[in-house]
């Protein structure tokens, strides 16, 4: 096992993560959507494991998709990687004594911005136990900040939720309350138009449905596999109508997408909660009806059952835990 380790740290974990992924589904485009990347990087990624190797580890010519021979026992050996390396790592949390007045927070880099320092500082106001609470936040998208909470790499998750996209987080083993609601919908910089009073509420560059008859209207858009690409293709197919976008920018962060509308490259489907300043200052205008073309999401924060915790929760954890199910009860 010690040469199997030394030879892993030549070779990124998540190359071994995607491989193990892709001998479950069998199919590069469903195992490049589960792992939120696009096709074309998770095929580079599995090429870049196969290159480390030195031989071919999946069989292309075939549909669905299998293993070679030398991929099947490089798969066992991928599974046996990963959990020493996820039991290590839990192993090691347990010496983090100096730690236990820190809560660690899992967020997606969304919230991370937007959501996470309000909410925070509410926190600190309503809950005296919050005020001396130290904390650390890893921002990650949405599969690795999930993935980093159920494998115990920090204590508590928050993440979006929409009921016709459930996260993988299961019941029995984690319990969840809800912090509030976020709408995604789709914003513009301001058309900049002569004579226009101040008063008057800014038109936006870009709309939907598009003012002109026959015009393309450039969107702003989530990577492939991203959370909020889900979010935003389900929006998109309960139109009433087919919209002329033309996907011209895309990112996994709706702050750089933000950047993008505030620079007038098109429209982008952004939280409300990322642009309240923008709105409030009309550098940015909603470029939908009132009510058209949005989605609401539940923001959820999520800790492991005490019950059946593989380490006893923090004092802080806890304390904070009880403070918001206190606020949520009738």
């Amino acid at each position: 096992m010690c040469n199997r380790w030394l030879h892993c740290l030549a070779v990124e974990t998540k190359w071994l993560e995607d491989f193990v992924s892709l001998a479950e589904t069998r199919s590069f485009s469903r195992s490049a959507q589960l792992r939120h990347v696009t096709q074309p990087a998770f095929s580079r990624r599995i090429q870049a494991l196969e290159a480390w190797t030195g031989t071919e580890l999946v069989d292309r010519s075939s549909y669905p998709t299998s293993l070679t021979p030398a991929g099947e026992t490089f798969h066992a050996q991928a599974v046996e990687i990963l959990e020493a390396l996820n039991a290590t790592r839990n192993m090691m949390r347990g010496f983090q004594a100096a730690g236990q007045d820190t809560v660690e927070f899992a967020v997606p880099h969304t919230l991370a911005f937007t959501f996470f320092p309000h909410w925070l500082m509410q926190m600190r106001q309503q809950f005296k136990g919050a005020a001396a609470m130290k904390t650390r936040l890893t921002a990650l998208n949405v599969h690795d900040a999930v993935l980093r909470f159920t494998e115990g790499g920090c204590d508590l998750l928050i993440a979006y939720h929409h009921e016709a996209l459930p996260l993988q987080v299961p019941s029995a083993r984690y319990e969840m309350l809800s912090l509030g609601t976020e709408t995604l919908a789709p914003y513009s910089k301001p058309a900049t138009r002569e004579g226009t009073r101040a008063a008057a509420e800014p038109e936006p560059l870009f709309r939907l449905p598009p003012a002109r008859a026959g015009a393309t209207v450039p969107l702003l858009a989530y990577a492939s596999g991203a959370y909020m690409a889900r979010v935003v293709e389900m929006i998109l197919q309960r139109a009433d109508v087919p919209l002329p976008l033309d996907a011209v920018y895309e990112t996994d962060m709706a702050e750089g997408l933000k950047a993008m509308a505030l620079e007038g490259h098109g429209l982008a489907f952004l939280p409300e909660s990322s642009v309240r300043h923008e709105l409030r200052a009309r550098r940015l205008v909603r470029a939908s009806p009132p009510g058209c073309l949005e989605s609401t999401m539940d923001v959820r924060i999520y800790r492991e059952r005490p019950d059946g915790a593989r380490h006893a929760p923090k004092a802080a954890v806890q304390a904070l835990w009880e403070h918001l199910g206190a606020q949520r009860a009738p």
